[in-house]
């Protein structure tokens, strides 16, 4: 499939299967002649403090980041590419509000550094980023200002700039770490947040 002029693969993967991310990956690289960087996004959030919240997160945001970057090695390795984990500025305190959600972002980031010495012998780079509050269309930020606008107004107020983080501003960050402006950079969480963890 081609879009915005270059190829692009699509399928639906459901991140907690054992199986079926690693099916989903090689799938991906076969339509795509390879995998230059993998960039893990997907999360369960985990917003209630249950065990099935937490066994959700763990699923999704740490095993699916583990299992789709062991998928992905054999192809990395050839391309000597890199992985960008994506993680949340949740991860860097403590959160009364998303207990699970704030710990297993934590994990991920720790996971990205022993990543990123294990990989490095193999030309692999690893590093995350840690959005802060990211408003969009259909977002979570987005049904909270209608469904909670207590909340929504109260993380705004934690923001130097007033607003939300917008979507290409995190991606922005992805594509640095993932090009050949940032090779001498690795087991690194860039933070993205226009100042929110500063006020915390």
């Amino acid at each position: 499939m081609q879009a915005l002029g270059a190829r692009t693969y699509a399928a639906v993967c459901d991140v907690a299967d054992a199986a079926a991310l690693p099916r989903f990956i090689d799938a991906a690289a076969g339509a795509l002649g390879g995998i230059d960087v993998l960039v893990n996004n997907p999360s369960a959030f985990g917003g209630v403090d249950t065990e099935e919240a937490w066994e959700q997160i763990i699923a999704v945001d740490l095993l699916g980041a583990v299992r789709a970057s062991r998928a992905a090695l054999p192809h990395l390795e050839r391309s000597r590419g890199n992985i960008v984990h994506i993680t949340s500025v949740a991860a860097l305190g403590p959160s009364a509000r998303l207990p699970a959600y704030a710990a297993i972002k934590a994990a991920v980031n720790n996971y990205t550094q022993s990543q990123a010495v294990l990989l490095a012998p193999k030309n692999i780079r690893v590093n995350a980023v840690a959005p802060g509050s990211t408003e969009f269309p259909g977002g979570i930020w987005a049904r909270r200002k209608v469904e909670n606008g207590a909340l929504y107004a109260a993380t705004l107020r934690r923001i130097p700039f007033g607003r939300m983080g917008r979507p290409e501003e995190i991606a922005g960050a992805v594509l640095f770490l993932a090009s050949d402006a940032a090779t001498w950079i690795t087991g690194h969480t860039l933070v993205v947040d226009g100042g929110q963890g500063l006020t915390r």
